[in-house]
């Protein structure tokens, strides 16, 4: 099975932290040239002389902010002016926590630029660039509520089906071209994220920390959370030649949570 992502060029976002990082390791790990991109320059300066290079790799990386799309915009159109962008992976923090009911329109409006526009901006302007190659891979990190809505994520939940939705659409239109678009569903997985999310679960309840990890835990069949290099493992599989006939699909990575097909 080819797995090689020898002289294949990969652009990360959200690559300071969490399932970011680990997939920036594994994908050079698996011979791909890594961008890395974050708001935060000295994790990203520290990570890019982390990353592998025994197959002749050349990593480097961007700093960006989704808040400020018109520089996001620049800063990609910079990149591929020097080379071409095989691998995209869409990763950025998911919204704040809150019931639907009270989530303001700035809210839902703050995630939708922050998550579907930006990743429509990072796409569209890597696009011309595969195809020319005749090989590409957009790989979204979204959340298993595209299939199954998580109680008091109200915006995330909303946003997250959005972009489900858009990368369907975006798949069927670049498949002929040698594109493939798919979604990488997390379950719980040891982040910043999910800590927060216990904290405000423990706070909510008014239980200890250690009694709120247990509850999650055992409504996963696995009975534990996962590791970020788990999550970074579907997204090499979809980055690689192996995976060239997998396009338009969610992949949940949740250790079995998740109650449906």
């Amino acid at each position: 099975m080819n797995i090689s992502l020898e002289n294949k060029n990969a652009l990360v976002c959200g690559s300071s932290k969490g399932i970011g990082s680990a997939s920036a390791r594994l994908l050079a790990d698996m011979g791909a040239n890594v961008t890395l991109a974050a708001r935060s320059e000295d994790i990203l300066k520290a990570l890019v002389l982390e990353l592998d290079t025994s197959k002749g790799q050349k990593h480097d990386y961007i700093t960006v902010d989704y808040n400020e799309q018109a520089g996001l915009r620049t800063k990609i159109e910079s990149l591929v002016s020097k080379k071409n962008v095989h691998i995209l992976v869409n990763n950025t923090g998911g919204p704040p926590a809150g019931p639907i009911a009270k989530a303001t329109p700035e809210a839902f409006l703050s995630a939708y630029n922050q998550h579907l526009i930006c990743n429509h901006i990072l796409a569209t302007t890597l696009l011309p660039g595969m195809e020319a190659e005749g090989f590409g891979r957009i790989i979204n990190i979204i959340s298993t509520s595209v299939k199954s809505p998580l109680a008091n994520l109200g915006v995330s939940n909303t946003t997250r089906g959005a972009v489900a939705s858009w990368s369907k659409t975006l798949a069927g239109e670049v498949a002929a071209k040698g594109i493939t678009v798919n979604n990488v569903l997390p379950g719980f997985t040891n982040t910043g994220r999910l800590d927060e999310i216990i904290n405000n679960k423990t706070k909510k309840a008014g239980s200890t920390k250690e009694e709120t990890i247990t509850a999650m835990q055992s409504i996963v069949p696995m009975k534990r959370f996962a590791d970020p290099s788990e999550i970074a493992a579907a997204v090499g599989f979809l980055a690689s030649p192996a995976a060239s006939y997998i396009t338009g699909i969610n992949i949940p990575v949740d250790g079995g949570r998740t109650n449906c097909l």
